[in-house]
């Protein structure tokens, strides 16, 4: 008789411990799914508008439209010249990102596994730059590249995002190749490997998701990057993507269609991009890139 209690109440024990854990879950998947929806609705908001006419928006900003308008694309993108600040974000960007990336993964390998002069301090320089605001010196940046000529030039929007995209990057890619065992390197280095040969051949390989998250990382910024191309671009073949948009939202303020069409065009590269890599991206967080 004893043991069928004991058994019983150890049922009633698992039950509710199971019904604890039942309750956490859906609570942390309740609260997961309401910052889903605060974040994903102005999209979803922004590309119905696209395809509605300015009555259908008055009706709701959730509804579906009656009929699906595709020529807003066709106006926003004509209208709004939109394939030239296509093509200056899209060199921008490729430019800044390989770059970027390239000079990164050599500053980010040195620092974490090369021991030379001045390294802790150069490195303090580095995260610096990370700290310092876009708006504190890009009047000064203005006219240092007017003097030497760079101002209304492709050179005048890659170089200085280069430079601020390094700094990150560093500090990202250091924290990466600190992860790699050191028996690894060691045993190149017994293998008769240099210093190129285990970074390409050895490091590159293993760190490949947080480099790939990195050139994410710095291809949204550069091409949503509207300060500088505010400042240092006056001709219009020069004006990137998002100074465009800016301008045409500003000729066209009151046709809320046309405006979405507009921003979901210059959005999708983004969004095409981060669901290719997406995995890579997530293995490239989850991993412990900034662990020291």
């Amino acid at each position: 008789m004893n043991s069928h209690k004991i058994t019983l109440i150890r049922q009633i024990s698992r039950l509710q411990r199971n019904t604890r854990n039942l309750h956490i879950w859906l609570t942390l998947y309740g609260v997961l799914i309401l910052f889903l929806l605060f974040t994903v609705s102005p999209f979803i908001i922004n590309i119905l508008a696209a395809f509605k006419n300015n009555t259908e928006i008055s009706k709701g900003v959730f509804r579906l439209p009656e009929e699906w308008l595709w020529t807003n694309f066709v106006k926003a993108w004509m209208q709004a010249r939109f394939s030239s600040y296509f093509r200056s974000s899209t060199i921008v960007a490729i430019s800044v990102v390989s770059v970027s990336s390239l000079l990164s993964a050599l500053s980010g390998y040195a620092f974490a596994r090369m021991k030379f002069h001045l390294s802790r301090y150069l490195f303090i320089v580095l995260l610096l730059g990370m700290m310092v605001p876009q708006e504190s010196y890009i009047i000064n940046l203005y006219y240092q590249l007017r003097k030497i000529g760079l101002t209304d030039t492709y050179w005048g929007l890659i170089l200085p995002q280069i430079g601020m995209s390094v700094c990150f990057g560093s500090f990202w890619m250091r924290a990466a190749f600190s992860e790699i065992p050191g028996d690894l390197e060691d045993a190149a280095k017994m293998d008769g490997c240099s210093s190129f040969d285990i970074l390409w051949r050895v490091m590159l390989p293993l760190v490949l998701p947080a480099v790939l998250t990195m050139a994410v990382l710095f291809f949204v910024w550069t091409w949503n990057d509207f300060l500088l191309a505010l400042v240092m671009v006056t001709s219009e073949s020069l004006r990137t993507l998002p100074l465009g948009l800016a301008l045409f939202q500003g000729r066209y303020a009151r046709d809320i269609p046309l405006t979405s069409a507009g921003a979901t065009i210059v959005s999708l590269p983004i969004i095409i991009l981060y669901l290719t890599f997406q995995r890579k991206f997530m293995r490239g967080v989850t991993t412990g890139a900034v662990k020291e």
